[in-house]
This record gives structure tokens, C-alpha cells and sequence, in this order.
């Protein structure tokens, strides 16, 4: 994790103020509001990226649904995507994630100060508790993002089936669908490299709940896949 490294060491001058934040941030009863919580987490992800080299260029921010309550399905290509969401999205979300994810050093704390969700796939109570968990967080007014595929696609820029099994929460919740295309989100954190890189976001228009309340989950779930698909082959020119 070369670029990790590069991040740390730019930013440096800033690391013990920071860590400080982000753990009182991180603790349960801590007070601040979620969108202060968020704007720390921009603040200190848009540190880092440009200590790393990494751009994120980003399109479609005018598409999000005017009103909060809403779930991203973006494609996942690693452990960066999160953070290439959470630069370029003006409005503050959190996520379900892999429990295997949740003791990373660095991401465990931006987990934990955006009161993120961890999921365990072996475990089909607690996975359906996460859900009714967040369909009422969503009706409440949270966003979330929900990475459809479960764990990262083996081949670059080209997305693995979507489960239809993580589409139930929007489904039960009857909210807006926001498909996000991410390209190039492998390279920071995945090559042994801290030559400079760019990589895409693109939010694409909302899917609600009218247009998709007659599909089944395995449906809808092969709709955004097909629609993030074919806006990654737009801008790569497939």
C-alpha cells in the first residue's frame, strides 16, 4: 500500500488533529449531527486523495433525488470506492458493508463515524435484521450505498452479477435507486504504483419506486447492473 503511505506522509502536519477527530467522531455517543460527522470525513478524504494523487472526477451530482432517503448501487472495484463517493457526493450517506472489511485500520474509524452497517453473508438472521435496519433508516430520511455485486469484480471496469438480494432493502422501503458507475476505483489502492490517477464517478439518473415496484429483486437487480454497465462503455468507448 504504497499510495497509502504517500497519503500519510503529505498530510502528516495534519495526522494527530485529525486522528484525534476521527476518533471522538467514531465513539457511539458522540454528539456531533451526521452532517458534520460527513463533512470531517470529506475534509480529511479529500486530504489524503490529493496526498496520494488521485483525482476523482465526478458528473451527475444534479441527478441525487432533491429529497434524503435514498440507496446508491454503485459497482465495487475495491477499497477506494468508498472514498471516491465520499469526495465527490454533496449529500451525507453511509454504508452496508462485509463484516470483513469492518477492522481495516483507517477504514474501521470512517466506518464507524458514519455509522456504517456491517453485514455477515454466513449469517441469514443477522443479514435480515441489517436490512429491516436500514428500510427504516432509509424511510427516516438516510441514504445509503449498498454494493449489489458483494465483494469486489476480479476484472477491471467490468461489473459481476448484481445479487437481487441486495436490492430487497429498496424494495421494502420503496425509495429512490440511484445507480453509480465508478471507473479506475482499483488503481490507488490495488497496483503497486503512486503514479498520479483519475478516477470516475458518475451518478446517474434515479430509478423510483414506480418504475420498479412491478419488478422482481433478480429483475431490477440485472436492470442496474445493465445500466451501469453501459454508462462505464460510454465513457471507455467499449
Amino acid at each position: 500500500m504504497f499510495r497509502i503511505l504517500l497519503m500519510v506522509l503529505y498530510n502528516l502536519i495534519h495526522v494527530p488533529t485529525w486522528g484525534t477527530q476521527m476518533l471522538l467522531y467514531a465513539r457511539k455517543n458522540d454528539k456531533h449531527s451526521e452532517e458534520e460527522r460527513y463533512r470531517l470525513l470529506q475534509k480529511i478524504t479529500l486530504g489524503a486523495n490529493r496526498g496520494g494523487r488521485v483525482k476523482i472526477h465526478a458528473e451527475g451530482m444534479e441527478n441525487l433525488p432533491e429529497k434524503n432517503g435514498f440507496i446508491f448501487y454503485p459497482n465495487h472495484q475495491g477499497l477506494f470506492d468508498v472514498l471516491a463517493v465520499l469526495e465527490s457526493c454533496p449529500k451525507p450517506f453511509t454504508v452496508v458493508m462485509k463484516k470483513e472489511v469492518q477492522n481495516i485500520p483507517f477504514l474501521k474509524q470512517v466506518f464507524a463515524i458514519m455509522r456504517a452497517k456491517a453485514i455477515d453473508r454466513e449469517n441469514v438472521r443477522q443479514g435480515m435484521q441489517v436490512i429491516l435496519d436500514v428500510v427504516k433508516e432509509v424511510r427516516e430520511g438516510r441514504n445509503y450505498l449498498i454494493f449489489a455485486e458483494g465483494t469486489r469484480s476480479k476484472v477491471e471496469n467490468v461489473p459481476q452479477e448484481f445479487k437481487g438480494g441486495s436490492f430487497k432493502a429498496a424494495m421494502k422501503a420503496k425509495c429512490p435507486i440511484v445507480p453509480v458507475a465508478i471507473i479506475d476505483a482499483f488503481k490507488p489502492f490495488d497496483r503497486k504504483s503512486i503514479a498520479p490517477v483519475t478516477v470516475q464517478v458518475y451518478y446517474m439518473k434515479p430509478i423510483y419506486y414506480e418504475q420498479y415496484k412491478d419488478m422482481k429483486s433478480t429483475e431490477l437487480a440485472a436492470y442496474v447492473k445493465e445500466q451501469i454497465t453501459e454508462e462505464i462503455g460510454r465513457h471507455l468507448n467499449v
